[in-house]
């Protein structure tokens, strides 16, 4: 009998999975739940810019591109390290990009380590080289460079610590629009061109029409078949790897409709498949808001948002890419501006900078590790919470980021408070982000607890990550706790209120 009710059960199911069997058109995909319950509690992802671009270690992960544009700071160190480029295309990077250090498990443990609940590599960025072992193009880690299959490898280390896995995107420009039209060809003028990411010209290796050499400079017949090209390099990733989060880099409108409308159908599939409830991430007006998640590059939302959002942002000053001399922040400049996207029901994605041997610089394994440890100590206050009906208060200056929102460079101090809740509503978390005085008296206002629980709604304060209490005193309109006599944390003190 059990065994029957079974069979009947899996029948239901698999009936459920055919009825829901996404179609590639809009109102279809529209049924798709934009960001699952998991996906919210996460909160932290970690990702990295790697492949041969990080072999020259300098200026940036554009170097591919502005390598052939003559007169640039680029296109000079190119000229004087490695000669011409004419002579020394971008494909003679690909050899020397051996990844002889890389150790997949020790990655995985780091991520781990610093609190990271998904990780993953940039697939492809803009220079079309694959860090998966692709059959759709030549021009993979498994065939040429290191060997291996970087992707495989990494997503293998981290299911194994029930990290989920992201793959991300940068390749929308990577087709060549302009070897017709010659006023786009490579000049000093860096957005000569921009609607494609190698800079045409005659002389240079990127109008080559050797098979192989121009499908890396993304030479296509046609732009159709750019687009088929496209297409399937995503979806060989999704149905070789099975990622649970896909991310989009911008430009992502270059591709015809029909062709994202047919990604996100496969992929949202594929979900079904393997039991996932998967996630598309995009920025500007790429996709539906309906159907996946918006990113905001270096900055985020000023406010709170009823619907889930994600920021990336990168552990340097600079460059995404490893480069020689890199500048770093410190664990508390990208803490605190980490807790201000969480309080704001935002989801951080941080990206660090692998050397092109494989290793992780100590000063980037430093910093993710001190978030890690606060992590441990205070992620209660992080992970499955979700925004109080206020994300908090303060004095920064907020500025504006690069890409819209706001920094992701702000200079918060103890003065400025973020408020997150449990999303089962039994414990409200109230973050300094810096370190009160010891003894201090402070107002906490707007805390609004009242508007939740109007009778008695707080049974006890403490100090998080310990038991110590914290004397508290509340009128319906005004809040005050007293910092305890104990050391708090340099980075973001937190605060546990626990409800009725």
């Amino acid at each position: 009998m059990k065994a029957l009710v079974s069979l009947m059960l899996l029948f239901v199911i698999n009936q459920a999975f055919a009825q829901n069997e996404y179609k590639p058109d809009w109102e279809s995909l529209a049924t798709h739940k934009a960001a699952p319950e998991w996906f919210q509690d996460a909160k932290l992802g970690i990702y990295f810019h790697w492949g041969p671009y990080s072999v020259p270690a300098f200026d940036n992960e554009w170097y591919p591109r502005n390598m052939f544009m003559k007169g640039n700071k680029v296109y000079n160190h190119h000229l004087a390290t490695y000669g011409d480029p004419k002579e020394f295309g971008y494909d003679k990077f690909v050899p020397m990009f051996k990844a002889e250090k890389f150790n997949p498990e020790e990655w995985a443990e780091l991520f781990y380590n610093a609190g990271a609940r998904f990780a993953g590599p940039v697939a492809m960025h803009s220079d079309g080289f694959a860090m998966w072992h692709s059959k759709v193009s030549p021009w993979n880690v498994k065939d040429k460079g290191p060997q291996r299959d970087i992707m495989g490898e990494i997503f293998s280390e981290l299911k194994k610590r029930k990290i989920k896995t992201i793959a991300t995107f940068h390749h929308a420009r990577y087709g060549q629009r302009n070897a017709d039209t010659p006023e786009n060809w490579g000049t000093e003028d860096w957005r000569s061109g921009y609607n494609s990411h190698y800079p045409y010209h005659p002389d240079l290796p990127t109008s080559s029409t050797d098979p192989e050499l121009s499908l890396l400079y993304g030479n296509f017949e046609s732009m159709d078949d750019f687009h088929d090209f496209w297409l399937n390099t995503v979806n060989e990733v999704v149905d070789g790897y099975s990622p649970d989060i896909i991310w989009y880099d911008a430009w992502l409108n270059m591709i015809p409709e029909k062709y994202r409308q047919e990604m996100a159908a496969n992929f949202f599939n594929s979900g079904i498949k393997n039991n996932k409830e998967v996630v598309i991430c995009h920025k500007q007006n790429d996709m539906p808001m309906s159907l996946s998640v918006l990113d905001f590059e270096q900055g985020g939302r000023r406010e709170t948002h009823p619907m889930p959002w994600m920021t990336d942002i990168t552990l340097s000053h600079g460059s995404w890419c490893y480069t020689e001399g890199l500048e770093y922040k410190d664990a508390a400049l990208v803490l605190r501006n980490m807790v201000d996207v969480w309080s704001k029901n935002g989801i951080v994605l941080l990206n660090i900078s692998p050397r092109a041997d494989g290793v992780i610089p100590d000063e980037q394994k430093k910093v993710l590790l001190e978030i890690g440890q606060w992590l441990e100590t205070y992620g209660e206050s992080v992970y499955e919470t979700r925004p109080y009906f206020v994300h908090g208060y303060g004095n920064a200056n907020t500025g504006d980021g690069s890409h819209g929102g706001q920094s992701a460079k702000i200079k918060y101090t103890k003065d400025d408070v973020r408020f997150t809740i449990s999303k089962d509503g039994k414990n409200l978390y109230v973050s300094f982000l810096g370190k009160p005085k010891q003894g201090e008296r402070i107002r906490i206002n707007p805390l609004g607890i009242h508007q939740y629980h109007p009778t008695s709604p707080i049974k006890r304060v403490t100090l998080l990550g310990s038991d110590t209490e914290v004397k508290w005193e509340a009128t319906t309109s005004t809040f005050y706790i007293t910092m305890p006599n104990v050391e708090m944390n340099d980075l973001v003190t937190v605060f546990k209120f626990e409800l009725e």
